[in-house]
C-alpha cells in the first residue's frame, strides 16, 4: 500500500477545519453524515458546536451521533436529546441520533479479529457519505480518541458499543462492565467496528482530526482532567489509520512537559494497538506523508 496523505497545519480555527476539508479534493455525495463528539454533561473539554458550525454547513450536513452504554445523560434517547439540546448543537443543526429507534442496522465483518459482525444506529442507512470531525485526545478505555474511535464506538448502537467492549461477548449494557475484553482484544474489536464503517463508506468519507484541549481524558467523561499539553493543530486524510498514527506521532515529537502524562495514558491502554490492528486490517496504512498546509 503506498504512502497515504495526511495534511497537517498548526492552524486551529472553525474556518481553518473547511480548508483542510478542502485540500483533500473529495467530493461527499447525497446526504452526507457529520460524525462529532456532542459531549457528555459536566465535561468542558469538547469542541463546541459553533466551532464545527462552518464544516457542517459547508458540506450541507447533518450532526450524527448513537446512545452510549454507559452511566450517563447520553444512554436512552430521551436524556440524549435534552443534553444535545442543551449543548446547542440542535440550535444550529440538524442531529440525528441514529440509533434513537431499533432495529439496529447490521455491518458484516468477515475478516474481523475478533468481531465478525457491528451493530450501529439504523439511520446510518439513510446517508450517502460521511465527514468524520474528531476531537484527538486521550481516553480512559481505548488510550486515545481519534478518527478510529469515532467509526467505532461512535456509530455504534448501544448493542454495537456492548459488543466492542466485551470482545464480542455482551449486548446489555447493564452488565457489560462486568465483562470488559482484554485490552488487545478490546482495541481489535475497535479495528474490526471502523473497518465495517469505513468500507460502508467507501470513497465516499473523509477524515479531520483536531488535535487541541489535550486531555487524557474524552469527551465522554462527566469528569474529565483539564488538558495536560498545548494544542498541536489540524489534521486532514482520506485514510484513518493514517491520520491517528500521525497524531500520535506528533504528540510523541513534542517537548511540551505534559507529554508524558499523555503518553502513559496511551501506552497503558495499549492505545497504538487499534492503530496497528487497522493497518493489520487493511483498510489504512500506517505509512504516511505529512503536507504542512500554511
Amino acid at each position: 500500500m503506498e504512502k497515504a496523505k495526511v495534511y497537517f497545519t498548526k492552524n486551529i480555527t472553525p474556518q481553518t477545519v473547511v480548508k483542510m476539508f478542502d485540500i483533500l479534493d473529495i467530493k461527499l455525495p447525497g446526504k452526507v453524515a457529520v460524525k462529532v463528539h456532542s459531549g457528555e454533561e459536566g465535561n468542558q473539554n469538547y469542541l463546541k458546536p459553533e466551532f464545527m458550525r462552518p464544516a457542517v454547513e459547508h458540506v450541507g450536513g447533518t450532526v450524527v451521533e448513537c446512545n452510549t452504554a454507559y452511566g450517563g445523560q447520553r444512554n436512552s434517547t430521551e436524556k440524549h436529546k435534552k443534553l444535545i439540546a442543551a449543548h446547542g448543537w440542535t440550535k444550529l443543526f440538524n442531529v440525528d441520533i441514529m440509533d434513537a429507534e431499533g432495529p439496529d442496522m447490521k455491518l458484516e465483518i468477515p475478516n474481523g479479529k475478533v468481531l465478525k459482525e457491528n451493530f450501529v444506529g439504523k439511520n446510518l442507512a439513510n446517508y450517502d457519505s460521511m465527514l468524520v470531525l474528531s476531537h484527538f485526545k486521550g481516553h480512559p478505555a481505548g488510550g486515545y480518541g481519534g478518527a478510529l474511535k469515532q467509526l467505532s464506538i461512535g456509530c455504534a448502537s448501544t448493542v454495537g458499543k456492548c459488543l466492542i467492549h466485551s470482545g464480542g461477548l455482551i449486548t446489555d449494557q447493564n452488565i457489560v462492565w462486568d465483562h470488559m475484553a482484554e485490552q488487545d482484544t478490546f482495541c481489535e474489536s475497535m479495528a474490526d467496528a471502523a473497518e465495517s464503517v469505513a468500507k460502508f463508506f467507501k470513497g465516499r468519507i473523509a477524515y479531520v482530526n483536531m488535535v487541541c484541549n489535550l486531555s487524557v481524558d474524552c469527551d465522554c467523561c462527566a469528569v474529565a482532567e483539564d488538558p495536560c499539553m498545548a494544542d498541536i493543530g489540524i489534521l486532514s486524510s482520506l485514510d484513518p489509520v493514517a491520520l491517528d498514527k500521525a497524531c500520535l506521532d506528533l504528540i510523541y515529537a513534542s517537548d511540551d512537559p505534559g507529554k508524558p502524562h499523555f503518553i502513559e495514558r496511551v501506552e497503558s491502554r495499549h492505545g497504538a494497538h487499534t492503530i496497528d490492528a487497522a493497518a493489520d486490517l487493511g483498510f489504512g496504512t500506517k505509512e504516511y506523508e505529512l503536507i504542512n498546509v500554511d
